[in-house]
């Protein structure tokens, strides 16, 4: 198991097709672990935000910026979310000319591997994309880490776009501690939001696109499993799929 569950940069990097032994190799261990063993991962179940701000007094269109360790599965998570009309994988945190994967994956270009969330907030509030961030997106209390993956790249960081923004994801985790949701503590990052730039091309849609590649099948589906379960009135089956981007 542990050749097909390397660490996550290896994965990455290598991007060729996976070969008919590693396909074999995958379906004998899909056979030894179900899919509910692997929905079983970690994921909290999360009271709402108590500081948020009303639908009703929202515009038709807000963005927000999220990382929470390999962008792959936090695009994924985030595709499957009712009001959600854009996920885009990026880097976000260093400067223009070092957002490019394989600088980013050296942890010297203070890049985080991101997702660039654009959502109706009429539909879901700032608050509640939080709320999944926190539950199931990522384990928050991880330091420069997640899972697999080592590395500032990885590290959890919120990068809020205004003061609402900040003031909301300042209370809510605030309140998270003081609940002692985590056995840990909470070392998510608050950092105002600069500049987001998306990533290349074979990092949109991964999860979707490569169901069978084993980081995903043991790191990322179960991620999406468990939105389904702990918010069944936010999930969708269908994905909104990356289309375009200025990067492509």
């Amino acid at each position: 198991m542990s050749s097909l569950l390397r660490p996550h940069r290896e994965h990455k990097r290598m991007r060729l097709p996976i070969t008919s032994a590693a396909v074999l190799a995958l379906l004998g261990i899909a056979a030894a672990f179900s899919l509910q063993a692997r929905t079983a991962e970690s994921a909290t179940s999360l009271p709402a935000p108590a500081v948020d701000t009303p639908a009703a007094a929202q515009q038709d269109s807000e963005t927000a910026v999220l990382a929470g360790g390999c962008f792959w599965g936090v695009q994924a998570v985030f595709q499957h979310v009712k009001g959600v009309n854009q996920v885009l994988s990026g880097y976000a945190g260093g400067a223009k000319d070092t957002a490019q994967y394989e600088m980013v994956s050296t942890g010297t270009t203070g890049h985080a591997e991101s997702v660039q969330i654009k959502f109706d907030p009429r539909q879901i509030s700032y608050g509640r994309i939080l709320q999944i961030y926190f539950s199931v997106a990522h384990n928050p209390t991880e330091l420069n880490r997640q899972g697999p993956d080592t590395g500032t790249q990885y590290r959890s960081n919120i990068f809020y776009v205004d003061a609402t923004q900040q003031k909301i994801a300042q209370a809510y985790i605030a309140q998270l501690d003081k609940a002692k949701v985590f056995s840990d503590p909470i070392v998510t990052k608050l950092t105002p939001f600069t500049a987001f730039y998306p990533a290349e091309r074979y990092h949109q849609n991964y999860a979707t696109l490569h169901p069978d590649n084993p980081y995903i099948y043991y790191n990322d589906l179960p991620k999406v499993e468990n939105l389904k379960r702990l918010f069944p009135d936010l999930y969708m089956d269908q994905p909104v799929l990356v289309r375009s981007a200025s990067r492509f």
